[in-house]
């Protein structure tokens, strides 16, 4: 019965790995979707309308494989608390990161939902929360990673992902005319 266990507790341990990294592709394919998208950069792509929906598909993959990332440590034959998984700073401070980013990631989620009902500024502050999430996500990645011993072998994967998202962050907080002066963007209508 416990080889039997073991064997199970490998395979639910799998399937987190599994969904944990999903999650880090399909986190930074959503915030550079997202950026590309707010700031216009792909509106002669395809519609506008199609553009936002993919990225809220991509937000909604990305919190699907962070949900279940979280639960497969239910599913353990001996199981974390509920609490450890909802409550930030029970534990190691990887895993605050992680329940961080979930949770700010979800908030952001809602956020859209909550469009129609509250001001527009309101609205963009809390859908704003998914930059400081994303930075969280990283950090629990990479200290996950550093724990279990398999930096080493997720680093290049994981600076490939991250390194798209952190530049469109970063153009996207420079000043609209030195991106015009940088030939990186074209002058208003």
């Amino acid at each position: 019965m416990l080889v039997l266990a073991a064997n199970a507790d490998d395979g639910v341990r799998e399937l987190s790995v599994l969904s944990a990294r999903l999650a880090y592709a399909l986190m930074c394919l959503t915030l550079t979707w997202g950026v590309l998208v707010s700031t216009g950069w792909f509106d002669r792509l395809t519609g506008r309308h199609a553009l936002r929906a993919s990225h809220q598909v991509f937000a909604t993959i990305t919190l699907s494989f962070a949900f279940v990332h979280g639960v497969s440590f239910l599913l353990l034959s001996t199981p974390a608390p509920v609490a450890d998984l909802l409550i930030p700073f029970r534990g190691a401070l990887r895993d605050t990161f992680g329940i961080l980013a979930f949770e700010g990631m979800l908030t952001a989620a809602v956020a859209v939902g909550l469009k129609r009902w509250t001001s527009y500024w309101r609205w963009l502050w809390l859908h704003r929360l998914a930059y400081p999430a994303f930075v969280l996500g990283v950090l629990h990645a990479f200290f996950q990673a550093l724990a279990r011993g398999t930096l080493s072998a997720v680093y290049l994967g994981g600076l490939t992902l991250l390194v798209p998202a952190v530049t469109v962050i970063l153009l996207r907080l420079v000043p609209a005319k030195t991106l015009e002066a940088a030939g990186l963007a074209e002058d208003g209508p």
